[in-house]
């Protein structure tokens, strides 16, 4: 089994809310406390996420390629 790691950003919104919902979905879990900036107008918020998959297949194919660099 292999863990994949995610760590989403962007502006703390409906559309940040959004993505992190969406790969709750999919079977990433939270990982770790969520943390937030301000770049001088926005405020920036980031959440790690991970999921346990069964082979090699269900990585996301970017991952796999830089996964295959190191």
């Amino acid at each position: 089994m292999t863990k994949v790691y995610r760590y989403l950003t962007g502006e703390d919104d409906v559309n940040f809310c959004a993505k992190v919902t969406k790969a709750l979905n999919e079977g990433y879990e939270l990982y770790g406390s969520p943390t937030m900036t301000f770049n001088g107008v926005d405020v920036i918020v980031g959440q790690v996420i991970v999921k346990d998959v069964e082979s090699e297949s269900d990585i996301p194919s970017g991952l796999k390629v830089a996964i295959g660099q190191l």
